[in-house]
């Protein structure tokens, strides 16, 4: 097996990443910097810190110059950090010698890198609410479709009361649409960074929050104000919404994996997988990437945090954990959300194996109604009581409950035991889910 999924031939179609697969690779990498280092020269020429003449230059050299990642090995193993080759490498690439020394003009390595990730954070944002938005408009339709579809909820793995399909899938879409209010505050965090060897500036003197500002600018992304190389707080604010939006997903592949199984076969979800010896297999592979792949993010959301204790002024070991595991967290959530805007297109509930559950000792599942309907002629605890001793009255007899329910009070509802008579709020609850999901602009719009 390969060091990851993401990237590997032969899984990478099971943990699909996409686009932002691209993104997390060597070259990307170097080439977020080299704009980084383009737009430094310009925001420096513009305000008089380095000769206009060189920054055009550079800025134009760091759109045009091809740096082979291979060739920084050697002096990013010895130093740490691949920017100070990288430097170097981009110096020869400019044509005007010139211009050469005003490269990387009172920068330092951990500005070029942290501002190169807020770029290409910024892309895989875009592009995993893309998928994101695909998936619960999906979600919203198939809850409009079955808001009245009634099925058993269950609480600690046992049947409750009734429910609605719709409203399942409300309960896996509504934190899905919420996660998506909050990538426009999000993406304030995308920072620019430029503040020198140890974080005080004191290369570019008193015009530093000024080529800092005109930095942020160029780039499109937040000027804090302020150092921020070893408050990770941008990162980990992120960090946290790529956690939370993957461990969603999961929720939704857990009940999938449950609802998809043989004794219940209450969903179905289209191409599942086979098993290499059992025909009758269809595997429920996409909740359980869904799953594996929430379990993978809590993890990496951990290791993040730790990383966010920082020693003094740079600390290379949480760094170095961050580089490890935030592109892992980052990629496992686009395969996340690729994953689940598939699979929301193909889940087709079965209304007739959901009905299934309220016949025979499903029927209770009515026990809670019929409590408060015997509330009517009497004290609600002994209500509650008469319902108890009807309800292992049925167990001992293996007879229906609403058979001895008729025999015992004759004079109850009709409905009392047709689940659709006591779903509540659900339906409610699955059609305003839908409403939101619908306002959604889709993709491209």
């Amino acid at each position: 097996m390969s060091g990851s999924v993401f990237d590997s031939a032969l899984y990478s179609r099971l943990f699909p990443t996409g686009e932002v697969g691209r993104l997390f690779t060597d070259t990307a990498e170097i080439r977020a910097m080299l704009l980084v280092e383009g737009a430094l020269a310009k925001a420096q020429g513009g305000l008089g810190v380095i000769p206009d003449t060189a920054a055009s230059q550079i800025h134009r050299a760091a759109m045009e110059a091809a740096i082979d990642p291979a060739a920084l090995a050697g002096a990013t193993g010895t130093n740490g950090v691949p920017v100070p080759a990288l430097v170097g490498a981009f110096r020869e690439a400019i044509a005007a010698p010139e211009a050469r020394v005003f490269v990387h003009w009172g920068a330092t390595s951990q500005d070029i890198a942290d501002t190169g990730l807020m770029l290409r954070l910024r892309q895989a944002l875009a592009l995993i609410e893309d998928d994101l938005t695909g998936c619960v408009k999906a979600l919203g339709q198939l809850a409009q479709d079955h808001a009245r579809t009634p099925m058993a909820a269950r609480t600690y793995g046992q049947h409750a009361t009734p429910t609605a399909f719709g409203t399942v899938v409300a309960g896996w879409g509504t934190p899905l649409l919420d996660l998506l209010d909050e990538l426009p505050g999000l993406r304030a965090n995308l920072w620019v960074s430029l503040s020198g060897a140890s974080g005080t500036s004191a290369a570019l003197g008193d015009q530093a929050p000024q080529i800092r500002a005109a930095l942020a600018e160029a780039l499109a992304l937040t000027d804090p104000g302020r150092s921020w190389h070893t408050d990770r707080a941008p990162v980990l604010k992120i960090a946290g919404w790529l956690a939370r939006l993957s461990l969603a997903l999961g929720k939704m592949g857990e009940d999938l994996i449950l609802h998809a199984q043989s004794d219940l076969a209450e969903v179905r979800l289209g191409g599942a997988g086979g098993s290499s010896t059992m025909p009758q297999k269809q595997n429920p592979v996409g909740p359980s990437v869904l799953v594996a792949l929430a379990r993978q993010s809590a993890a990496l959301h951990g290791a993040l945090q730790s990383a966010g204790m920082q020693r003094f002024q740079r600390d290379g070991a949480a760094w170095f954990t961050e580089w490890m595991s935030l592109p892992q967290l980052v990629l496992g959530t686009a395969a996340a959300t690729r994953t689940a805007a598939t699979l929301a297109q193909a889940i087709t509930p079965d209304a007739q194996a959901m009905a299934r559950a309220f016949d025979g000792p499903g029927q209770m599942m009515m026990a809670e109604a019929l409590s408060f309907a015997l509330a009517d002629t009497m004290p609600r605890p002994e209500a509650q009581a008469a319902v108890k001793a009807l309800c292992r009255e049925a167990t001992s007899t293996g007879r229906p409950l609403s058979q001895i329910v008729a025999e015992a009070h004759p004079d109850l509802p009709g409905d009392l035991f047709d689940p659709r008579a006591h779903m509540g709020q659900a339906p409610a609850e699955a059609v305003q889910f839908a409403a939101r999901a619908a306002t959604i602009p889709a993709q491209g719009d």
